[in-house]
């Protein structure tokens, strides 16, 4: 019997350790979405800190929601954006940015864990006057191409930021080496939610950003994600 016990106690511990394991892997396992688009692929790493965002984008992906969008609005130095259902069938010129959508997320702003650096993903959103809350489009993202920033520019962007924050977002001496050495929209920090990154095809995105435009900052010739695809 005192045999018996011994073995069902090790296997029990056993099963405790498993089920510990692989609760830890849920834990720190980081997704990754591929997206294939009509100029390249960009491979995009999404934070597990922000995990409203990760998991509405991990479904919407798994749904094929982004398969054949646009990136409908490209400004160089900036950033691109893509994810409004009305431009999987757009016309030549239609203005796409504001179709309805089904619910919005709330925000998950971790600042300064995450800023608005080159390569970053984050969610848009409506204007703060008619969204206080900062919360975040159900679908639409873009990708932060940005520039390379002065200490001179980034002490113009922190009187930016002390204003439109009312002092609340600083950037540390980590974050102005990042923006002097990388570039990115540091005047967008602490305002959206940035909740991955490009891990690989920055180059594609650099690409995008410099597509020929119409007034709206939409290409003229369609940049399209082919396919949207989770790769881990």
């Amino acid at each position: 019997m005192k045999y018996l016990f011994t073995l069902l106690f090790a296997f029990a511990a056993a099963l405790g350790i498993k089920a510990q394991s692989a609760s830890q892997t849920a834990d720190t396992l980081e997704h990754e979405v591929l997206l294939e688009t009509t100029q390249g692929n960009i491979r995009l790493k999404l934070y597990n800190d922000t995990p409203l965002h990760r998991d509405n984008f991990l479904k919407l992906v798994r749904s094929g929601f982004y398969d054949g969008l646009l990136f409908h609005r490209v400004i160089p130095n900036f950033m691109i954006q893509a994810g409004d259902s009305a431009s999987r069938h757009a016309q030549p010129g239609q203005l796409l940015g504001d179709s309805p959508e089904p619910y919005t997320l709330p925000a998950e702003i971790r600042f300064p864990q995450h800023f608005h650096r080159s390569g970053a993903l984050a969610a848009a959103r409506e204007s703060e006057d008619v969204n206080p809350e900062l919360r975040s489009s159900a679908s639409q993202f873009y990708i932060v191409t940005g520039s390379i920033f002065t200490d001179d520019r980034l002490d113009a962007m922190q009187q930016r930021l002390d204003s439109t924050t009312q002092g609340r977002i600083r950037l540390t001496p980590a974050i102005r080496e990042a923006y002097r050495t990388y570039g990115g929209a540091p005047h967008l920090d602490g305002q959206y939610t940035v909740f991955g990154e490009v891990t690989e095809g920055y180059d594609v995105a650099d690409l995008i950003q410099w597509a020929a435009r119409d007034e709206h900052n939409r290409p003229f010739d369609d940049v399209r994600i082919i396919r949207a695809t989770v790769v881990k």
